[in-house]
């Protein structure tokens, strides 16, 4: 999978200007707090519009304002799960991953509930879940739109450590078993090595260093069990 970000956003005093291809998977953003990670992702979902640029995933233009083209958000075919999760708390965990199901894709439900073992939490409603439970839940409604790409905003958030296996093992059940690709906004230090295959580290609306985990993430630049790693001399939470 080929991501091709050329895309250049102002806003008030900030601007995002990042011109990157990557090959891969799983591409994990990594960066300070408004650093321009969550304004990325939300570019590329087309909720928000670049001032100039592209961008194309695999080939299929999103968005280009030499050409004229934006791609409604309805249409990308790209499954959004923000940081904070939004399910509908007057539908069972059922409804909510109907919610938005492309026609067809009921056939689905199955395999998605089975891949996020979601078959014990069907029938309750949405207020009796826990955080992790929610992120599923908020996955399995994405992948049932049948997304061609699939955008994470922090997935391991909001997620208590015992539960956080649980989740990193769905995402590598997605980007394998689905083939899905994923573009997301990395949380922690130990998702980033087991699921990503491409970093960029972003700062002050920049990439300030892309590259494999091994090499951004290795020993000497992030201390073991830290959420801060230093990349290029800059102190960077993921």
């Amino acid at each position: 999978m080929t991501f091709d970000l050329d895309v250049v956003l102002r806003q008030g005093g900030f601007e995002l200007r990042v011109q990157e291809r990557v090959d891969a998977r799983a591409v994990a953003l990594v960066g300070p707090s408004g650093s321009g990670k969550t304004t990325l992702v939300e570019v590329v979902a087309g909720l928000r519009r670049p001032d100039r640029g592209t961008i194309a995933i695999d080939g299929r233009v999103l968005c280009s304002t030499a050409a004229g083209v934006h791609v409604a958000a309805r249409d990308r075919r790209v499954g959004y799960v923000p940081q904070d999760v939004l399910l509908f708390p007057h539908l069972s965990v059922r409804r909510n991953v109907l919610y938005g199901a492309r026609d067809g894709a009921s056939a689905d439900l199955d395999d998605v509930t089975e891949l996020l073992e979601l078959q014990p939490l069907m029938t309750r409603d949405v207020a009796s879940l826990s955080g992790g439970e929610r992120q599923r839940v908020a996955l399995g409604r994405a992948l049932m739109a049948r997304p061609a790409l699939l955008l994470l905003d922090e997935p391991l958030a909001a997620v208590d450590l015992p539960r956080r296996h649980r989740i990193l093992q769905a995402l590598l059940a997605i980007r394998d078993r689905l083939r899905l690709p994923m573009l997301y906004v990395a949380h922690a230090p130990e998702e980033i090595r087991v699921v990503a295959d491409r970093v960029l580290a972003l700062d002050a609306g920049r990439v300030i260093a892309a590259g494999p985990p091994a090499d951004l993430l290795s020993a000497d630049v992030m201390p073991r069990g830290s959420t801060t790693r230093m990349i290029g001399g800059r102190g960077l939470e993921p």
